[in-house]
């Protein structure tokens, strides 16, 4: 099972994760990521591009 983590230090909440997968990514009031269970294994590209375009590197996928 693929996950989406958040070191949550790091984050800054920009909020460019849930633009790039908002149907597993969610923003809380001040714009921090709410994740929304396990990666499909179908949306697992688009999880890596979230990934990728997080500009301090807080999110990472674990497992799989």
């Amino acid at each position: 099972m693929t996950r989406l983590r958040v070191d949550w230090p790091a984050c800054r909440g920009r909020g460019l994760c849930q633009e790039v997968f908002p149907e597993l990514i969610d923003l809380d009031e001040w714009g921090y990521p709410v994740l929304d269970g396990p990666v499909p294994d179908d949306q697992v590209a688009r999880a890596r591009d979230a990934v990728r375009v997080c500009p301090t590197l807080a999110l990472r996928l674990v497992g799989g």
